[in-house]
């Protein structure tokens, strides 16, 4: 079972002092680090929303670059950036750009939005948000992997166009796609390498394992993206138990959320006591779907 880290740039962590918490990460045996990712948010007050306008979240694509610096070994991932919120030609450059700071360590994790007032401001109305997250998912692999790029579809056309540099990893780097919505469904099986779930418990990763093992049947996957790795930001503490009961389910990733409303000291803390050193050898070959 890989071990991560995940909402590394919200609240109390959105500080460049984490970059000392990633360190330490790797040197626990930490497998990756995720950002989140909220551009805008209502401006209310807490228990008027979920999470209120005066809510820290570093941008991911600063995030990842800063700790591209701080780390060797750790994948750093988005989970997930709310792709029909961006300009898919600048986030393709802001994406190579970070795989090749960080040496080709970067997930490309991605999600639609779900918050109407954020939709709205950013200009990507809520109904449109899965043609939108298709067209650009298209138009950045175009860009990253054509040797004369050229794309034309609803939401956005380019030709005549390049950008270098391109991604470490080839063809590009991998997508993960959060979301339990019948689009993100078809986006996982049809583009991605995995699939991610935040704040689950094992009775809903189980019914999302189920519902992606069904879609594989309805949607042609192509064969060179293998099997789709299931990463968990789960409800329950990372102990060995826990491992063992997702490693059970077919999961092959969880990511431990450590406090991001008490501080750096409290970050960490959370960080050395549920380090990977503590996952059992019979959690260490998850399967995957």
């Amino acid at each position: 079972m890989k071990i991560g880290l995940a909402g590394i740039n919200v609240g109390t962590l959105a500080v460049p002092e984490f970059g000392r918490l990633a360190s330490l990460a790797e040197e626990l045996g930490y497998e990756s680090l995720w950002t989140a990712e909220h551009i805008v948010l209502p401006d209310l007050p807490a228990g008027q929303t979920p999470r209120p306008g005066t809510t820290p979240f570093l941008d991911s694509m600063a995030v990842l670059g800063y700790l591209a610096a701080k780390t060797h070994t750790l994948k750093l991932a988005t989970g997930v950036l709310l792709l029909p919120q961006h300009n898919p030609l600048l986030l393709a450059k802001q994406l190579a750009s970070v795989d090749v700071l960080c040496g080709g360590r970067l997930i490309v994790g991605i999600g639609v939005g779900g918050i109407e007032e954020e939709a709205r401001a950013m200009a990507a109305p809520m109904s449109q948000r899965g043609s939108r997250a298709d067209d650009y998912l298209n138009a950045m692999i175009a860009l990253w992997t054509m040797e004369h790029p050229h794309y034309s579809g609803r939401h956005v056309s380019f030709e005549g166009i390049n950008a270098y540099p391109r991604p470490v990893q080839q063809p590009h780097p991998p997508f993960v796609v959060g979301g339990r919505a019948e689009g993100a469904i078809k986006r996982t099986v049809r583009y991605a390498s995995g699939w991610y779930g935040y704040a689950m418990n094992l009775d809903q990763t189980r019914e999302i394992i189920q519902t992606i093992e069904a879609a594989k049947q309805r949607y042609d996957r192509p064969a060179d993206l293998g099997d789709i790795e299931i990463t968990i930001a789960p409800r329950e503490p990372v102990t060995s138990a826990t491992i063992d009961a997702y490693a059970e389910l077919g999961v092959s990733r969880l990511l431990v959320r450590p406090a991001n409303d008490r501080g750096v000291d409290a970050a960490e803390a959370d960080i050395r006591q549920y380090a990977p050193v503590s996952a059992t050898p019979a959690s260490a070959s998850a399967a995957r779907v």
